[in-house]
């Protein structure tokens, strides 16, 4: 049987993975293995290089929690399968065991902004309807919303020093329940979160990817930054805001670093 082709409607497939090597197994390795899987990685990484997708993207976790990180992106769901078992069989059988992983889907936010919104800003800023000054306003707002709405479901995350990822999902537990609040009040709170966010703009960049029905969580948070105390302060900030504070739950958090097969081999000393 041919394999299905699955696509999205819009948007791409991610896969996080984290694993751990055997290290009794790769000492036993015989001579030249070792340097035959650093080969086969590298070639997958060169095949799937593109600046959003298919995209295969490698680290070294810092912490004990694995040993090594992989982010792949790919539009259809079979060739997100693919590239992963291609990058299992790249190392020596028996070496690689599996620590965590998470799969999920590019996604709009549910309270993406619109064009009513927009005009409701301007408005709000004396500039009355109909003007040259507005329509400049309302072009430039759907332009940046045009490029943030494309990045948000074909992302082309930056190569920065530090990647960190971690599940969440919103609360439905008594009166902390965000389901059962209107879509309105969830806009309201989502609108004051997303303000927190954009003070971290240049010290950290952020893909939210949506696996509800397809993973144990709702969300993966996929945060890249240069520096570890960035990913405390956005976290420990967030924290305050009531979507974090009220709403949310937390699965494990893995702190990972951006190197290249090579330097992973040489690294990790494998």
């Amino acid at each position: 049987m041919a394999v299905p082709t699955v696509k999205l409607s819009r948007g791409i497939h991610v896969m996080h993975l984290f694993y751990n090597i055997d290290r009794t197994r790769w000492k036993n390795l015989v001579d030249g293995e070792s340097k035959l899987a650093l080969e086969r990685l590298q070639k997958l990484c060169e095949a799937n290089n593109a600046p959003s997708n298919p995209r295969l993207s490698t680290f070294v976790n810092v912490g004990a929690k694995s040993d090594l990180a992989f982010i792949i992106y790919a539009a259809e769901l079979a060739q997100a399968s693919a590239i992963h078992h291609s990058l299992e069989q790249a190392f020596p059988a028996g070496t690689l065991e599996k620590v965590y992983s998470f799969l999920s889907v590019t996604e709009l936010p549910e309270y993406v902004t619109t064009e009513e919104d927009m005009l409701r800003s301007i408005k709000a800023e004396g500039i009355q309807e109909g003007t040259e000054a507005f329509n400049q306003k309302l072009e430039a707002g759907k332009k940046r919303q045009a490029e943030y709405e494309h990045y948000r479901l074909y992302p082309e995350l930056p190569d920065w020093e530090l990647m960190a990822f971690y599940p969440m999902s919103k609360r439905r537990s008594g009166n902390d329940n965000w389901y059962m609040l209107d879509f309105e009040a969830r806009k309201k709170l989502m609108a004051g979160h997303a303000r927190v966010g954009r003070k971290f703009a240049g010290r950290i960049t952020q893909l939210i990817t949506g696996a509800t029905g397809i993973d144990d969580w709702e969300w993966g948070v996929t945060l890249m930054a240069h520096q570890t105390d960035a990913l405390k302060d956005i976290v420990y900030e967030m924290r305050f805001d009531e979507v974090s504070a009220r709403y949310g739950e937390f699965g494990p958090f893995y702190v990972n670093m951006r190197l290249q097969p090579a330097d992973i081999w040489e690294h990790l000393a494998l």
